[in-house]
């Protein structure tokens, strides 16, 4: 049952709704435990979906009072992004390809122009208010989103000869995609249409397409040839994936020699190669899988050779990279770069004539030119102690430049082209910010927490300088995790966290274990059995904060999203007195039950980071000790709450904070509110000018809560 809300313009009058008791017994391993909100798991269940409806009518009446705000946030965003922009030009072929925006269009177009002549490797500089000379609109994600509420491009592909475009849609948030196949000459549509796909691209010679499909569990197993003007039904079967823990990816290397055909769960991988030419041969096994070993395959010429560089964890924590003969990929290695304690080896990219090489060491992303014969390294360096680097966006084996971006808390996105002839980096383009934002009136720096064992944690600090050093008065604080994964949040540039600045409010990142910043100890340090540490060290982070005199608890309010969001739900009933309030986006606050059960979507390629709780005892009493949704604690005073959820997510369900949310105010939490789009995926809603609105939305919400609104 449902308890309507009242219109009444007084917050403090509403009454929140109040789901329903429903026993359900879960029982595993000895232990029972009542669940009397899983009902809200059906999802086409008509109550469900009042339920849902009443909380965002909950929602938005105790919230009505931040509508100014909200607009003056989405007016301030909106004025400082130049709305018409472009791309940086990529050259690939005879074209350079870009995409460009235009003011009060939700989406971007994909556009190309033509090359002036075969030296030219400058890219043009095009001017937002100047059309383009001999610009071809590729796609315009406008037209295709007309008529739909939801709209998401997946794939998206040019033919080798430039003649066809492939892309793929998702109207629903669900991430099943339908790919479309276009002849680029004639503009016409072409009748291949394939459903349910997660991945695709074309062939080289742009006459078939190779896709991923999903299982039950959306799961990519099975990888599929089809051939232009053939029925679907037709296509051939390249490769499947039976093992449940394992997704399936592919690729083809930027050589143009091969099809790579990778598999992984968390822990292991294995990839395989298909010659070009030969297709429907069958694929050879680089390194056969071995439980724990993970590895990745670049494909380069070294003195004229066929080899394969490969990364590798065999023996090596924070991963080596050696090359093997591509004809015979299980002979003797040849060691490039020794695995080196605390040196993270992320990633290699090769080219005709150089090869480059992504690691992280002392907590930043760093970038190199590498002899492959040698492993000599030549680290491009950067004059800020906080940045983000790294190549993307270079499609041609052979080019006498390589993009690469770059950008801090406080330096906008930013795009160079490294000359390889002189090592010389040229700007290509600064993300424009409006209004005369200057950087130098920003500062950030690096803290440290100690946690409870002793560890080192480190913090990331952004402020505006007007209002001093952090620490020279209390502040208003908002924090932010993640640690999951291996996943490093990154210093970055947001116009968004601009509002919050300018009013005072000093943004935080605490670096938690479980993330990857501090190499892959930190994150083995914060998983499976070990997963308390990040919950742990957030607080850590938090407590630091506050005996910095940099703010107080009333002023601090924390945000974590999806695995984030688990983190929210255990820090915030770890220690509810260090909050202001927490904002939980897709938050993964049901895990033991979403863990405990392998027909949900990617249960059991999850195992391999949380632990096995169907199969373990140890692992599911771990677990439970630290869910958010069986933690919550009865009469304890927590903070304010929102939690953001996406009806359609197949990640994180929305049932996880719907159940969360109805036992916190079981347990006497007051002010515990629910917000769930009901036309959106696990990235929340479509289109540019809706997330602004959305991150006005929370962001309204912060600023109140951290008493910044003004």
């Amino acid at each position: 049952m449902v308890t309507s809300v009242s219109a009444s313009p007084s917050p403090s009058s509403l009454v929140p709704p109040r789901a329903a008791r429903r026993s359900l017994l879960r029982t595993h391993h000895g232990d029972v435990f009542d669940d009397p909100y899983d009902w809200l798991r059906a999802k086409e269940d008509p109550e469900v979906i009042a339920h849902l409806e009443a909380e965002n009518a909950y929602t938005d009446a105790r919230l009505a009072h931040l509508e100014p705000l909200r607009e003056a946030l989405f007016q301030e965003i909106k004025g400082r992004v130049q709305e018409s922009d472009l791309s940086v030009p990529t050259r690939r072929g005879d074209w350079w390809y870009y995409g460009r925006t235009a003011e009060g269009q939700q989406y971007g177009l994909q556009c190309r122009a033509a090359v002036s002549s075969p030296d030219d490797w400058t890219p043009p500089v095009l001017d937002p208010a100047v059309p383009v000379q001999g610009e071809q609109i590729l796609l315009d994600g406008n037209a295709e989103a007309e008529g739909h509420e939801f709209f998401a491009m997946g794939a998206f592909d040019v033919s080798d000869d430039a003649t066809r475009l492939l892309w793929s849609t998702d109207f629903e948030g669900d991430e099943r995609y339908t790919v479309h196949v276009r002849d680029l000459a004639t503009g016409r549509t072409l009748p291949d249409e394939i459903p349910g796909t997660s991945g695709a691209f074309f062939t080289p010679d742009g006459t078939a397409v190779i896709y991923t499909t999903v299982d039950d569990s959306w799961r990519p197993d099975t990888l599929w040839l089809h051939r232009i003007g053939t029925p679907v039904s037709a296509d051939v079967q390249l490769f499947h994936e039976p093992d449940e823990r394992f997704w399936l990816g592919a690729g083809i290397t930027r050589s143009r020699k091969y099809l790579v055909i990778g598999v992984g769960s968390s822990i292991t991988s294995e990839e395989l190669l298909v010659d070009l030419d030969d297709l429907t041969a069958p694929p050879r096994v680089v390194w056969p899988r071995r439980e724990g070993v993970e590895y990745s395959v670049e494909h380069a010429v070294v003195d004229g050779r066929d080899e394969l560089l490969i990364l590798h964890n065999d023996g090596a924590l924070d991963f080596e990279l050696v090359a093997v003969s591509a004809a015979d990929p299980q002979g003797g290695p040849r060691v490039v770069l020794p695995h080196t304690p605390g040196r993270r080896l992320l990633d290699v990219d090769a080219f005709q004539d150089v090869t480059v090489v992504a690691y992280r060491f002392e907590g930043l992303e760093r970038i190199a030119l590498m002899d492959a014969a040698t492993g000599a390294l030549d680290e491009l360096g950067f004059d800020e102690p906080l940045f983000s680097a790294g190549f993307g966006g270079n499609p041609e084996w052979s080019s006498p430049f390589l993009r690469l971006g770059y950008g801090s808390f406080v330096t906008p996105s930013t795009v160079y082209d490294l000359e390889l002839a002189t090592r010389t980096l040229h700007l290509r383009k600064r993300q424009a910010v409006l209004g005369g934002y200057d950087p130098a009136t920003y500062g950030q720096r690096r803290d440290w927490a100690v946690a409870d064992d002793g560890t080192r944690v480190p913090i990331s600090l952004v402020w505006k300088r007007s209002f001093g050093e952090p620490g020279s008065a209390l502040r208003p604080v908002h924090l932010y995790g993640y640690g999951s994964y291996e996943h490093s949040i990154d210093p970055g540039f947001s116009v968004m966290r601009l509002s919050e600045l300018d009013r005072g409010v000093v943004f935080a990142v605490a670096h938690v274990r479980g993330g990857g910043e501090m190499g892959r100890q930190w994150y083995e340090d914060g998983k499976l059995g070990q997963k308390t540490n990040t919950f742990t060290d957030f607080v850590a982070a938090a407590r630091h904060l506050v005996a910095s005199g940099i703010t107080e608890p009333s002023r601090m309010v924390a945000e974590g999203g999806s695995a984030g969001g688990l983190l929210m739900g255990a820090v915030v009933n770890l220690a509810p007195e260090l909050f202001g309030g927490v904002l939980a986006s897709v938050p993964f606050v049901d895990a033991l039950t979403t863990i405990l059960d392998p027909s949900l979507p990617l249960t059991v390629i999850e195992w391999d980071e949380w632990g096995d709780p169907l199969h373990d005892a140890d692992v599911y009493a771990y677990m439970k000790s630290y869910t958010p949704y069986e933690n919550v604690r009865d009469g304890v005073a927590y903070p304010s709450i929102l939690a953001v959820t996406s009806l359609n997510d197949t990640r994180v369900l929305y049932v996880e904070p719907a159940k969360w949310v109805a036992r916190l105010r079981d347990a006497g939490a007051e002010d515990v509110l629910l917000k769930c789009e009901m036309v959106a995926g696990h990235g929340g809603v479509s289109g540019r000018y809706n997330s602004w609105r959305e991150r006005a939305f929370e962001l309204a919400w912060i600023l109140d809560r951290l008493g910044a609104a003004a």
